[in-house]
């Protein structure tokens, strides 16, 4: 198990209490990295990167299998076209391969954009930025972390 990475090495800087989950293999789907873990569908928190105008991006948080509703992004971002980010822009912005992205130590400032659905648990998983691996901790305490992000209904 590796020691750290730039999410765990933000959570330990800043003194948030965390567990690392290591997944026997990778999960094929939401629902089994979920029953593995001890958690619901809910509990596990997607993080997607979107790409609008000129070379911005921005940062979706959503819980489970809940479908982010594009139409509400654009309204609330203000702007007419988005498209998600292609997996060498991922990798280039968070620092993360897809599929590991967490919304914890980027290398540069990301806007992040969490739906409601998000801090509802108790407690959340996300990508640690390893493949088959996961940050498990309280939600209150992911949103103390992240700071001030824009919450809203984007399902």
């Amino acid at each position: 198990m590796p020691a750290s990475t730039p999410a765990t090495q933000a959570l330990d800087l800043l003194s948030v209490p965390y567990r690392l989950f290591e997944h026997s293999y990778v999960p094929e789907s939401l629902e089994q990295a979920a029953r593995e873990r001890g958690q619901a569908p809910e509990q596990i928190i997607r993080s997607i990167l979107f790409r609008y105008e000129k070379g911005n991006f921005f940062l979706t948080l959503m819980a489970g299998p809940g479908q982010i509703s594009w139409r509400k992004l654009r309204s609330h971002l203000g702007v007419s076209r988005i498209s998600m980010a292609t997996e060498a822009q991922v990798l280039a912005v968070t620092g993360y391969a897809v599929g590991t992205v967490s919304p914890l130590g980027l290398p540069r400032p990301v806007r992040i954009l969490a739906d409601g659905s998000v801090f509802k648990p108790e407690e959340v998983s996300f990508g640690c930025g390893v493949r088959g691996m996961a940050i498990i901790m309280k939600s209150a305490d992911l949103k103390h972390v992240l700071g001030k992000i824009e919450a809203g209904q984007f399902c």
